[in-house]
């Protein structure tokens, strides 16, 4: 006959209670999704792959998903919906969008300064070899034509006679219309470091020299969200924020886990890093003199109409974040 000890007994309550203990745990994961604008844009993307790899979402217990658009209109509508908690973008959008009704506030900055590039082609050597040539950007009215207006103003050029700025799209039309000269440049993210390394265009300057106050993108969530799903943001937040840290301390590190998600090498993502690099935030503090500039800016392109209160356009609830 089996004599039960007290020690066997309590072992096997043990194993038979461990079991649902863990499986309780697992289902305390809130379920997230963190959306960006685009894919193909280091600082916006970057640090969302980073935090799902490292398993800085886990560790604050959410189950994220990354969900990348193709732009920042699609972007809205499901953060919107509640189909994305949080959204990541450039940020005039916040400007753009609340003009038009959306009820959404930006929650933080994801870049300072202004991380656009100009691209150019490889016998340009400054700006003023531009004059009289055609810069290429996303489309009329996008924040890319803006810089692209402010980059000839800069340089003492009427913006609509010393150089004409031309609507294109997305990147393969850019290279494609470089290719066939019919662009001498043109304006772009931190993904420039990657048609460098592919000797498609080289990255002239930052446009941070053109607009000294600024911020590059944004987080942002509903009000519904902020009211509703405070927590949720608070923890997508840091585990974020750990996520730049690290971008910022190990470059080379980050740089193997985002390229994967990218489809670049990662001697282009460090060269991604180098243009944004200097620029990702620490603890996501809201610049509101950058955003008085902007909405200035904006207004002035006629891309808004109205001055709007910028108060309403964010909150510093979440900031400064602390990780």
């Amino acid at each position: 006959m089996t004599v039960t000890t007290r020690r066997r007994f309590v072992a096997g309550a043990l194993a038979v209670t461990t079991t649902p203990v863990l499986t309780r745990a697992a289902r305390a994961q809130t379920a997230v999704k963190i959306g960006t604008a685009v894919l193909g844009d280091y600082a916006m993307a970057g640090p969302v792959i980073v935090a799902l790899e490292r398993g800085f979402f886990k560790s604050e217990g959410l189950a994220a998903e990354f969900v990348p658009f193709r732009g920042g209109p699609d972007l809205l509508k499901a953060v919107m919906v509640g189909e994305c908690l949080v959204g990541i973008t450039g940020s005039t959008d916040i400007l753009v969008f609340r003009e038009a009704g959306s009820p959404i506030k930006m929650i933080a900055t994801h870049t300072e300064g202004n991380h656009f590039t100009l691209n150019v082609a490889q016998d340009v050597q400054r700006v003023g070899d531009l004059k009289g040539k055609a810069i290429g950007v996303t489309r009329v009215g996008a924040t890319t034509w803006v810089f692209a207006r402010m980059l000839a103003k800069k340089e003492g050029w009427d913006p609509d006679k010393d150089v004409q700025v031309v609507g294109l799209g997305g990147l393969d039309a850019q290279l494609a219309a470089m290719a066939r000269k019919e662009i001498t440049a043109y304006v772009w993210g931190d993904g420039g470091a990657v048609t460098e390394l592919q000797g498609k265009s080289k990255v002239l300057l930052r446009l941070d020299s053109v607009t000294p106050k600024w911020i590059s993108q944004i987080q942002y969530a509903s009000e519904d969200a902020i009211v509703k799903q405070t927590d949720a943001i608070r923890k997508s937040q840091r585990a974020l924020f750990r996520a730049l840290k690290l971008m910022r301390e190990n470059p080379r590190d980050a740089a193997e886990l985002v390229s994967k998600k990218l489809g670049w090498t990662p001697e282009a993502v460090l060269g991604a890093h180098k243009i944004s690099g200097p620029l990702l935030p620490v603890d996501g503090q809201i610049n509101a003199e950058a955003l008085v500039a902007m909405q200035e800016t904006l207004l002035e392109h006629g891309l808004i109409k109205k001055k709007l209160p910028l108060a309403d356009h964010y909150t510093r609830e979440f900031t400064p974040v602390r990780v």
